[in-house]
């Protein structure tokens, strides 16, 4: 199959609500720290499975979003968040080289240490628009969300993305929601404010 990167993107004022399955709706839509809801979710039972992190180039359109050139390194890190054991997401955070300075440095040596709890504690971070895609097998980012997955991939994959700012630099966090996230009891994320 041949894979695309071109990816719909779509400010979330623009996304009907009714266009989203319930099961991810909630999901996608909660404002906030997705790490927190999801520690709630679980009952604590949380953690952040790193899948790799390194310099590479970023996605063309992660690159466009962020301004960062053409042939140009950024740290890419992916992750499964799992719950109860179990993949509720990929996260993947590009973050550029012009990025990486003073406390930013920080963000090299996270590990399994969930990036949202670091996000969401400094007070210098500002948060841009959220934007919701669609993904269908065909696209490369449907098949990085899914190739860790145990069981069969899912037709179709939804996710957002949102440009946050500490001090004034940018790092971009793309989270994707995964089958097992539909299961989850009927507790509504932004119930827990």
């Amino acid at each position: 199959m041949l894979l695309t990167h071109t990816v719909k993107w779509c400010p979330l004022h623009q996304v009907r609500a009714e266009d989203v399955p319930g099961e991810i709706r909630r999901w996608l839509l909660a404002p906030g720290s997705l790490t927190r809801l999801l520690q709630l979710a679980s009952g604590g039972n949380f953690q952040v499975c790193l899948l790799n992190q390194g310099w590479r180039a970023p996605l063309p359109d992660e690159a466009r979003l962020l301004s960062i050139r053409e042939k140009r390194f950024a740290v890419v890190r992916q992750v499964q968040l799992l719950c109860n054991g179990i993949p509720w997401v990929y996260a993947r955070t590009v973050i550029p080289r012009a990025t990486l300075v003073g406390r930013q440095r920080r963000f090299i040596r996270l590990g399994d240490r969930p990036l949202g709890a670091v996000l969401f504690a400094d007070p210098s971070m500002q948060r841009d628009e959220v934007q919701i895609a669609r993904l269908e097998p065909e696209m490369k980012l449907h098949q990085l969300a899914s190739a860790d997955l145990v069981e069969m991939p899912p037709e179709t994959i939804w996710g957002r993305r949102s440009i946050f700012r500490l001090s004034g630099r940018p790092l971009l966090v793309s989270e994707f929601f995964l089958p097992a996230i539909g299961k989850c009891p009927e507790k509504r994320p932004t119930d827990v404010y």
